[in-house]
């Protein structure tokens, strides 16, 4: 049985080569043709980047208001909240890299949730809605959401409405709201035929669920999802985008899906276009980001080389988080 090691889950990026274990040669990735249709200009989805974003979060200040609620994070596809790999020999791996510890330093209260990493939107919102309901313990809420996250939060605050759980707003950062045309790549490419044999593998080899990934698709979000998961009187909804500025380095595990995406819609993060981040009122595209320095897992080499080169990061995850929660104590939230 072939397992796949700690370390390749252990990344979000992990979801875009999932589905290519067990791919036929037959009818490999490579025969999809989405690339055909006309360049992302063209496409009237796309409106632009909103206010745009680029050294606002570069420097942390001395200090930020914490907010009058507790902050909920909510983790992305594939993603936890503690990851221990060797026990209590090695320092654990927090999805949440370092923003949980600043927030805290800085008197916001923290929940940090862990949800099944590629169970279905409901599984995943009713595991959320346990988590909140286990840590709140009835008080009011705000969460913040990254990437498929803000997904689990919409569907538990709209369809599941625990007595328990008062959320008063959530920030989503990164979340296909509308959908990933790479979801549709894959499994376009892949194919009717083969995705049952695919899901059993993953399944098995993994033990997780995967019926994220076909949720992922831009036509589950616009049939089903956004038509039957409204949002909810009395609650904020907030939402941050993300953009590199070029064209992923050759090694970057976003090179391939950054070019799918933004054929078809336009600036990405790597695997989140813009247009598809928009919901509730739009604060804002990140420039120069990509998905996971949105949670701190920037590359250091890479921000290192910059550095010696004259230009520095322009992008600190930790202060982005800590303003997130002083815009909310400004909201009175």
């Amino acid at each position: 049985m072939r397992r796949i090691s700690a370390a390749a889950v252990s990344t979000p990026t992990f979801a875009a080569s999932a589905f290519t274990y067990g791919a036929s040669p037959r009818r490999h990735l490579r025969t999809y043709t989405p690339l055909c249709r006309e360049p992302a200009p063209a496409d009237a989805r796309i409106k632009g980047l909103g206010k745009e974003i680029a050294d606002e979060y570069a420097l942390l200040r001395d200090s930020y208001q914490a907010p009058k609620y507790p902050i909920v994070l909510a983790h992305g596809l594939l993603g936890f909240a503690e990851l221990r790999l060797a026990g209590s020999y090695l320092p654990s791996i927090r999805y949440w890299h370092g923003i949980q510890e600043a927030l805290t330093a800085h008197h916001a209260e923290v929940i940090t949730t862990s949800v099944p990493p590629s169970g279905s939107i409901e599984t995943r919102a009713a595991k959320l809605a346990e988590g909140i309901e286990a840590q709140a313990h009835g008080r009011s809420v705000n969460i913040v959401a990254h990437s498929m996250g803000g997904l689990d939060a919409r569907y538990m605050i709209s369809q599941l409405r625990p007595s328990s759980v008062d959320v008063k707003s959530l920030i989503t950062v990164a979340t296909p709201h509308h959908g990933s045309p790479f979801a549709d790549y894959l499994l376009d490419g892949i194919g009717p035929d083969y995705l049952p044999r695919l899901y059993e593998l993953w399944e098995r080899t993994t033990g997780w669920e995967p019926r994220a990934f076909s949720q992922l698709t831009t036509r589950y979000m616009a049939d089903e999802f956004n038509r039957k998961t409204p949002d909810v009187e009395g609650v904020r909804y907030f939402s941050y985008g993300a953009a590199v500025k070029n064209k992923p380095p050759l090694l970057s595990p976003f090179r391939h899906s950054h070019g799918v995406i933004e054929q078809l819609e336009g600036p990405n993060d790597g695997l989140v276009s813009v247009e598809s981040s928009k919901w509730g009122t739009y604060k804002g595209t990140l420039l120069g980001v990509n998905h996971l320095d949105l949670i701190n897992w920037s590359n250091r080499l890479r921000f290192t080389v910059q550095k010696w080169m004259g230009h520095p990061p322009s992008f600190n995850a930790v202060a982005f988080y800590l303003d997130l929660g002083e815009m909310l104590a400004k909201e009175g939230l």
